[in-house]
Protein backbone atom coordinates (compact mmCIF):
# COMPACT_ATOMS: atom_id res chain seq x y z
CA UNK A 1 0.00 0.00 0.00
CA UNK A 2 1.65 3.38 -0.93
CA UNK A 3 1.04 6.00 1.67
CA UNK A 4 1.42 10.07 0.93
CA UNK A 5 3.32 11.77 4.03
CA UNK A 6 2.58 15.28 4.45
CA UNK A 7 4.33 16.56 7.25
CA UNK A 8 3.06 19.38 10.11
CA UNK A 9 5.04 22.57 9.66
CA UNK A 10 4.05 23.70 13.13
CA UNK A 11 5.31 20.77 15.54
CA UNK A 12 3.38 21.12 19.17
CA UNK A 13 5.42 21.19 22.02
CA UNK A 14 5.14 18.08 23.84
CA UNK A 15 3.66 18.06 27.39
CA UNK A 16 5.23 16.79 30.37
CA UNK A 17 5.42 13.35 30.01
CA UNK A 18 5.37 12.78 34.11
CA UNK A 19 1.90 14.00 34.22
CA UNK A 20 0.14 12.85 31.23
CA UNK A 21 -3.28 11.06 32.02
CA UNK A 22 -5.05 9.22 29.83
CA UNK A 23 -6.16 10.62 26.33
CA UNK A 24 -5.33 14.23 26.52
CA UNK A 25 -2.86 14.99 24.64
CA UNK A 26 -2.54 14.22 20.63
CA UNK A 27 0.90 13.95 18.46
CA UNK A 28 2.02 16.03 15.46
CA UNK A 29 0.47 13.62 12.51
CA UNK A 30 -2.49 11.28 11.62
CA UNK A 31 -3.52 8.30 9.10
CA UNK A 32 -6.57 8.80 6.79
CA UNK A 33 -7.62 6.03 4.27
CA UNK A 34 -10.93 6.26 2.32
CA UNK A 35 -13.29 3.92 1.16
CA UNK A 36 -16.09 4.30 -1.34
CA UNK A 37 -18.29 1.82 -2.49
CA UNK A 38 -17.14 -0.26 -6.41
CA UNK A 39 -13.36 1.32 -5.29
CA UNK A 40 -12.54 0.04 -2.31
CA UNK A 41 -10.06 1.27 0.43
CA UNK A 42 -8.32 3.98 -1.27
CA UNK A 43 -5.68 7.22 -0.99
CA UNK A 44 -3.89 6.44 2.41
CA UNK A 45 -1.57 9.47 3.74
CA UNK A 46 -0.90 10.51 6.94
CA UNK A 47 -1.07 14.11 7.50
CA UNK A 48 -0.86 16.79 10.14
CA UNK A 49 -3.61 16.14 13.05
CA UNK A 50 -6.51 18.47 12.07
CA UNK A 51 -10.30 18.50 12.68
CA UNK A 52 -12.29 16.47 10.65
CA UNK A 53 -15.36 18.17 8.08
CA UNK A 54 -18.39 15.95 7.77
CA UNK A 55 -21.70 16.25 6.74
CA UNK A 56 -24.41 16.56 9.57
CA UNK A 57 -26.10 14.33 7.49
CA UNK A 58 -22.79 11.96 8.09
CA UNK A 59 -24.58 8.02 8.70
CA UNK A 60 -22.04 7.35 11.90
CA UNK A 61 -24.45 10.63 13.77
CA UNK A 62 -27.32 9.06 13.07
CA UNK A 63 -27.06 5.04 12.97
CA UNK A 64 -23.67 4.79 15.03
CA UNK A 65 -21.95 2.43 12.24
CA UNK A 66 -18.36 2.97 13.79
CA UNK A 67 -15.36 0.96 15.18
CA UNK A 68 -12.85 1.57 17.25
CA UNK A 69 -9.47 -0.52 18.08
CA UNK A 70 -6.76 0.42 20.87
CA UNK A 71 -3.56 -0.63 21.59
CA UNK A 72 0.14 0.94 22.24
CA UNK A 73 3.64 1.33 21.44
CA UNK A 74 6.39 1.16 24.47
CA UNK A 75 9.86 2.80 24.31
CA UNK A 76 12.54 0.26 25.48
CA UNK A 77 15.44 1.38 27.55
CA UNK A 78 17.64 0.65 24.82
CA UNK A 79 15.84 3.42 22.73
CA UNK A 80 13.77 0.51 21.10
CA UNK A 81 9.59 0.99 20.09
CA UNK A 82 7.83 -2.12 20.45
CA UNK A 83 4.08 -2.60 19.48
CA UNK A 84 2.15 -5.54 21.19
CA UNK A 85 0.32 -8.06 19.08
CA UNK A 86 -0.87 -5.46 16.53
CA UNK A 87 -1.96 -8.33 14.40
CA UNK A 88 -4.74 -9.07 17.35
CA UNK A 89 -6.04 -5.84 17.54
CA UNK A 90 -6.26 -6.30 13.78
CA UNK A 91 -8.06 -9.44 13.75
CA UNK A 92 -10.95 -7.89 15.66
CA UNK A 93 -11.13 -5.13 14.26
CA UNK A 94 -12.09 -6.94 10.84
CA UNK A 95 -14.23 -9.21 13.12
CA UNK A 96 -16.40 -5.89 14.57
CA UNK A 97 -16.38 -4.69 10.85
CA UNK A 98 -18.32 -7.97 9.93
CA UNK A 99 -20.53 -7.32 12.51
CA UNK A 100 -21.13 -3.79 11.44
CA UNK A 101 -21.26 -3.99 7.81
CA UNK A 102 -18.11 -2.43 7.46
CA UNK A 103 -15.59 -3.28 4.98
CA UNK A 104 -12.63 -5.17 5.90
CA UNK A 105 -9.58 -4.22 5.83
CA UNK A 106 -6.55 -5.77 5.01
CA UNK A 107 -4.48 -6.87 8.15
CA UNK A 108 -1.13 -5.97 6.08
CA UNK A 109 -2.25 -2.50 5.29
CA UNK A 110 -3.45 -1.79 8.68
CA UNK A 111 -0.57 -2.98 10.05
CA UNK A 112 1.49 -0.57 7.82
CA UNK A 113 -0.61 2.21 8.46
CA UNK A 114 -0.24 1.48 12.20
CA UNK A 115 3.54 1.15 11.70
CA UNK A 116 4.26 3.60 9.33
CA UNK A 117 2.21 6.60 11.66
CA UNK A 118 4.08 5.64 14.77
CA UNK A 119 7.25 6.02 13.12
CA UNK A 120 6.37 9.18 11.62
CA UNK A 121 5.59 10.39 15.46
CA UNK A 122 8.69 8.50 16.95
CA UNK A 123 9.30 11.04 18.83
CA UNK A 124 6.13 11.42 20.71
CA UNK A 125 6.42 7.77 22.35
CA UNK A 126 7.39 8.63 26.26
CA UNK A 127 9.54 7.58 27.62
CA UNK A 128 9.05 7.72 31.47
CA UNK A 129 8.46 4.39 33.32
CA UNK A 130 4.78 3.44 33.36
CA UNK A 131 3.88 5.45 29.50
CA UNK A 132 3.50 4.46 26.60
CA UNK A 133 1.78 5.99 23.28
CA UNK A 134 -1.79 4.89 22.87
CA UNK A 135 -2.89 3.89 19.45
CA UNK A 136 -6.70 4.68 18.52
CA UNK A 137 -7.87 3.13 14.83
CA UNK A 138 -11.37 3.40 14.07
CA UNK A 139 -13.62 3.79 11.18
CA UNK A 140 -16.94 6.40 10.60
CA UNK A 141 -19.63 5.46 8.00
CA UNK A 142 -19.54 8.75 5.94
CA UNK A 143 -22.59 8.77 3.85
CA UNK A 144 -24.56 11.74 3.88
CA UNK A 145 -27.77 9.56 3.56
CA UNK A 146 -30.62 8.94 6.05
CA UNK A 147 -32.44 5.52 5.66
CA UNK A 148 -31.10 2.74 7.39
CA UNK A 149 -28.47 0.90 5.45
CA UNK A 150 -24.84 0.41 5.43
CA UNK A 151 -23.07 3.84 4.43
CA UNK A 152 -21.44 3.76 0.86
CA UNK A 153 -18.33 5.57 2.27
CA UNK A 154 -15.88 5.34 4.88
CA UNK A 155 -13.12 7.02 6.59
CA UNK A 156 -10.30 4.77 8.57
CA UNK A 157 -8.41 7.11 10.62
CA UNK A 158 -5.34 6.52 13.21
CA UNK A 159 -4.51 9.03 16.03
CA UNK A 160 -1.84 8.85 18.34
CA UNK A 161 -1.82 9.90 22.55
CA UNK A 162 0.90 9.61 24.91
CA UNK A 163 -0.60 8.33 28.09
CA UNK A 164 0.31 7.30 31.46
CA UNK A 165 -2.02 5.32 34.14
CA UNK A 166 -5.62 4.89 33.11
CA UNK A 167 -6.40 4.99 36.35
CA UNK A 168 -4.98 7.56 38.87
CA UNK A 169 -4.40 4.58 41.31
CA UNK A 170 -2.23 3.03 39.30
CA UNK A 171 -1.65 -0.31 40.28
CA UNK A 172 -3.46 0.23 43.25
CA UNK A 173 -6.17 -1.97 44.06
CA UNK A 174 -9.74 -0.42 42.53
CA UNK A 175 -13.40 -0.53 44.23
CA UNK A 176 -15.70 -2.05 41.75
CA UNK A 177 -19.79 -1.71 41.86
CA UNK A 178 -22.03 -4.33 40.55
CA UNK A 179 -24.42 -3.19 38.42
CA UNK A 180 -27.91 -4.78 38.38
CA UNK A 181 -30.50 -2.94 36.67
CA UNK A 182 -29.28 -2.05 33.49
CA UNK A 183 -27.11 -4.08 31.33
CA UNK A 184 -24.19 -3.61 28.91
CA UNK A 185 -25.05 -6.26 25.75
CA UNK A 186 -26.53 -9.69 25.34
CA UNK A 187 -25.68 -12.69 23.58
CA UNK A 188 -26.73 -12.30 19.57
CA UNK A 189 -26.28 -8.69 19.91
CA UNK A 190 -22.51 -6.28 20.04
CA UNK A 191 -21.10 -7.48 23.18
CA UNK A 192 -17.55 -9.01 21.81
CA UNK A 193 -17.45 -5.70 19.01
CA UNK A 194 -15.47 -2.74 19.58
CA UNK A 195 -18.28 -0.35 19.21
CA UNK A 196 -19.06 3.17 20.56
CA UNK A 197 -22.13 2.00 21.28
CA UNK A 198 -20.92 -0.69 23.82
CA UNK A 199 -19.61 2.16 25.82
CA UNK A 200 -22.59 4.50 25.29
CA UNK A 201 -24.62 2.00 26.76
CA UNK A 202 -22.27 1.20 29.62
CA UNK A 203 -21.92 5.37 31.19
CA UNK A 204 -25.18 5.30 33.14
CA UNK A 205 -23.95 2.31 35.13
CA UNK A 206 -20.24 4.01 35.33
CA UNK A 207 -22.14 7.02 36.30
CA UNK A 208 -24.09 5.55 39.06
CA UNK A 209 -20.66 3.81 40.50
CA UNK A 210 -18.78 7.08 40.40
CA UNK A 211 -21.30 8.87 42.39
CA UNK A 212 -20.82 5.88 45.05
CA UNK A 213 -17.37 6.56 44.86
CA UNK A 214 -16.44 3.24 42.74
CA UNK A 215 -14.22 3.38 39.84
CA UNK A 216 -15.51 0.48 37.54
CA UNK A 217 -18.14 -1.34 36.71
CA UNK A 218 -19.03 -4.74 37.07
CA UNK A 219 -21.75 -5.80 34.49
CA UNK A 220 -23.76 -9.05 34.59
CA UNK A 221 -25.71 -10.87 31.82
CA UNK A 222 -28.52 -9.34 30.20
CA UNK A 223 -30.59 -12.14 30.70
CA UNK A 224 -30.76 -13.55 34.57
CA UNK A 225 -28.97 -10.63 35.52
CA UNK A 226 -26.86 -13.24 37.01
CA UNK A 227 -23.59 -14.58 35.15
CA UNK A 228 -20.55 -12.30 35.26
CA UNK A 229 -19.94 -10.57 31.88
CA UNK A 230 -16.75 -7.76 32.15
CA UNK A 231 -15.93 -4.24 33.71
CA UNK A 232 -16.65 -1.62 31.96
CA UNK A 233 -13.31 -0.84 30.27
CA UNK A 234 -11.84 -4.53 31.10
CA UNK A 235 -12.43 -8.28 31.17
CA UNK A 236 -12.18 -10.03 34.81
CA UNK A 237 -10.51 -12.35 36.20
CA UNK A 238 -11.11 -13.94 39.96
CA UNK A 239 -9.01 -16.52 41.69
CA UNK A 240 -10.61 -18.49 43.83
CA UNK A 241 -8.96 -21.72 45.75
CA UNK A 242 -5.69 -21.25 43.96
CA UNK A 243 -7.80 -21.60 40.38
CA UNK A 244 -8.24 -18.16 37.96
CA UNK A 245 -11.58 -18.19 36.23
CA UNK A 246 -12.93 -16.05 33.71
CA UNK A 247 -15.97 -15.25 31.93
CA UNK A 248 -15.98 -17.11 28.89
CA UNK A 249 -16.25 -15.74 25.05
CA UNK A 250 -20.26 -16.04 24.11
CA UNK A 251 -20.33 -13.27 22.02
CA UNK A 252 -21.61 -10.65 25.00
CA UNK A 253 -17.95 -9.94 25.99
CA UNK A 254 -15.23 -8.42 24.20
CA UNK A 255 -12.08 -10.72 23.52
CA UNK A 256 -9.64 -8.63 25.17
CA UNK A 257 -5.96 -9.00 23.51
CA UNK A 258 -4.34 -8.49 27.54
CA UNK A 259 -7.07 -10.65 28.69
CA UNK A 260 -5.95 -13.24 26.09
CA UNK A 261 -2.11 -12.81 26.76
CA UNK A 262 -2.74 -13.24 30.60
CA UNK A 263 -4.70 -16.23 29.86
CA UNK A 264 -1.90 -17.59 27.55
CA UNK A 265 1.25 -16.82 30.22
CA UNK A 266 -0.24 -18.48 33.28
CA UNK A 267 -1.33 -21.62 31.52
CA UNK A 268 2.58 -21.50 30.37
CA UNK A 269 3.65 -20.89 34.02
CA UNK A 270 1.40 -23.90 35.35
CA UNK A 271 -1.37 -21.93 36.44
CA UNK A 272 -5.08 -23.46 36.13
CA UNK A 273 -7.24 -21.24 34.25
CA UNK A 274 -10.65 -21.64 33.23
CA UNK A 275 -12.88 -20.06 30.92
CA UNK A 276 -16.81 -20.33 31.62
CA UNK A 277 -20.08 -18.92 33.38
CA UNK A 278 -19.55 -17.36 36.54
CA UNK A 279 -22.27 -15.93 38.22
CA UNK A 280 -21.96 -13.38 41.22
CA UNK A 281 -23.40 -15.54 43.55
CA UNK A 282 -20.49 -17.92 43.60
CA UNK A 283 -18.00 -15.16 43.68
CA UNK A 284 -19.64 -14.04 47.15
CA UNK A 285 -20.01 -17.60 48.14
CA UNK A 286 -16.16 -17.84 47.52
CA UNK A 287 -15.66 -14.96 49.55
CA UNK A 288 -17.80 -16.01 51.99
CA UNK A 289 -15.65 -19.22 52.48
CA UNK A 290 -12.59 -17.71 52.63
CA UNK A 291 -11.54 -18.91 48.94
CA UNK A 292 -11.87 -15.70 47.28
CA UNK A 293 -8.03 -14.97 46.58
CA UNK A 294 -7.90 -12.22 43.82
CA UNK A 295 -9.63 -10.44 41.45
CA UNK A 296 -8.36 -8.39 38.83
CA UNK A 297 -9.26 -6.63 35.33
CA UNK A 298 -6.93 -6.67 31.93
CA UNK A 299 -7.51 -4.59 29.46
CA UNK A 300 -4.62 -2.66 26.77
CA UNK A 301 -5.34 1.07 29.18
CA UNK A 302 -5.04 -0.42 32.27
CA UNK A 303 -2.82 -3.49 31.29
CA UNK A 304 -3.25 -5.54 34.81
CA UNK A 305 -6.02 -3.66 37.58
CA UNK A 306 -6.27 -5.33 40.87
CA UNK A 307 -9.71 -5.11 42.45
CA UNK A 308 -9.68 -4.56 46.39
CA UNK A 309 -13.40 -4.24 46.84
CA UNK A 310 -16.95 -5.22 45.30
CA UNK A 311 -20.40 -3.74 46.45
CA UNK A 312 -23.17 -5.74 44.91
CA UNK A 313 -26.28 -3.89 46.43
CA UNK A 314 -24.74 -3.05 49.70
CA UNK A 315 -22.93 -5.70 50.60
CA UNK A 316 -19.61 -4.79 50.45
CA UNK A 317 -16.48 -7.69 50.05
CA UNK A 318 -13.08 -6.62 50.85
CA UNK A 319 -10.55 -8.71 48.26
CA UNK A 320 -7.02 -9.85 49.55
CA UNK A 321 -7.21 -7.18 52.88
CA UNK A 322 -7.55 -4.40 49.43
CA UNK A 323 -3.93 -5.48 48.54
CA UNK A 324 -2.59 -6.08 45.34
CA UNK A 325 -2.14 -9.96 44.47
CA UNK A 326 -0.01 -12.33 44.23
CA UNK A 327 -1.14 -13.20 40.19
CA UNK A 328 -2.13 -9.82 39.57
CA UNK A 329 1.34 -8.49 40.73
CA UNK A 330 3.43 -11.35 38.55
CA UNK A 331 1.01 -10.91 35.32
CA UNK A 332 1.68 -6.92 35.90
CA UNK A 333 5.84 -7.42 35.74
CA UNK A 334 5.52 -9.96 32.92
CA UNK A 335 3.01 -8.47 30.61
CA UNK A 336 4.28 -5.12 31.22
CA UNK A 337 8.22 -6.11 30.62
CA UNK A 338 7.39 -7.50 27.71
CA UNK A 339 5.82 -4.58 26.76
CA UNK A 340 8.95 -2.29 27.29
CA UNK A 341 11.47 -4.76 26.30
CA UNK A 342 12.90 -5.60 30.09
CA UNK A 343 11.86 -9.58 29.75
CA UNK A 344 12.43 -12.04 26.93
CA UNK A 345 9.93 -12.19 24.68
CA UNK A 346 9.23 -15.91 24.26
CA UNK A 347 5.87 -15.76 23.16
CA UNK A 348 6.62 -13.47 20.24
CA UNK A 349 3.97 -10.81 21.21
CA UNK A 350 6.12 -7.87 20.30
CA UNK A 351 7.16 -6.05 16.77
CA UNK A 352 9.62 -3.73 16.66
CA UNK A 353 8.53 -0.27 14.89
Amino acid sequence: MKITVTRTAAPKVKPDYTKLGFGKYFTDHMFIMDYTEGQGWHDARIEPYHDLSLSPAAMVFHYAQEMFEGLKAYRTADGRTLLFRPQKNIERMNNTNRRLCIPQIDPDDALQAIVELVRTDIDWVPTEKGTSLYIRPFIIATDPFLGVHPSKTYKFIIILSPVGSYYAAGLNPVKICVEDEYVRAVKGGMGFAKTGGNYAASLIGQQKAEEMGYAQVLWLDGIEHKYIDEVGAMNVFFVIDGEVITPSLEGNILPGVTRASAIDYLKSAGYKVTERRISIDEVYAAADAGKLDEVFGTGTAAVISPVGELNWDGRVIVINNGEIGKISHLLYDEITGIQWGEKPDTFGWTLEV
